[in-house]
């Protein structure tokens, strides 16, 4: 005797992915907590042991979005800063860049100034030229 499987029985054939498009944040958590607790049987109410476990977890996810966020806005705010000072110590000193105007293709100059751009540092020498913190090949003492 010879047993055959229906495939189209199978549990792999009959599934279907539901994509919501967004992960449940602290507003649909205490939504689903409110709604349960508006209709839960009066006669059987939800045990102290279930909402205070709950409550645990809403608060646990309120502060790690809030840890996440701090975190991101910290990150985001020593980037920029510290690589503008970084550059201000080259303020009197003596560079060597990769210059397309010079005869040899390095410009020489002493830097006056910093200047911060959206996306880059220019450094100003004394001649007057911005050259980009990029093309800096060399620095020394003036």
């Amino acid at each position: 005797m010879s047993t055959t499987i229906d495939t189209n029985l199978l549990l792999s054939k009959n599934v279907s992915v539901r994509n919501t498009g967004s992960n449940l944040g602290k507003d649909e958590f205490l939504k689903i907590l409110m709604t349960q607790l508006q209709n839960q049987d009066p006669l059987n109410p939800m045990e102290d042991k279930e909402f205070i476990s709950q409550m645990a977890s809403f608060s646990s996810l309120e502060q790690m979005t809030n840890m996440s966020s701090l975190l991101s806005k910290f990150v985001n705010s020593q980037s920029g800063p510290a690589d503008f000072l970084k550059y201000s110590e080259l303020i009197g000193k003596e560079i060597e860049y990769k210059s397309e105007t010079a005869d040899n293709g390095v410009g020489v100059g002493i830097v006056k100034s910093i200047k911060q751009t959206e996306n880059n540092i220019l450094v100003e020498l004394n001649d007057g030229t911005e050259v980009s913190s990029d093309l800096i090949k060399k620095i020394s003492q003036a």
